[in-house]
């Protein structure tokens, strides 16, 4: 369960940086600011991640 969950996580994380980067094309996000918009994104969907796997772990 735990690896299944483990390359879930890397899958929604390439998924949503995938979409990051067509969001920031498409909005023509300056280059300075894509590296805020890029870490910000990664933090939240790391933390709903971690919150996920800990819910699963104790449920």
């Amino acid at each position: 369960m735990n690896y299944f969950f483990i390359i879930f996580a890397f899958f929604i994380l390439y998924s949503v940086n995938r979409l990051t980067t067509s969001l920031c094309i498409q909005k023509e996000i300056p280059e300075e600011n894509q590296q805020r918009v890029f870490r910000t994104i990664n933090i939240l969907v790391t933390i709903l991640l971690i919150s996920s796997y800990v819910e699963v772990l104790f449920s």
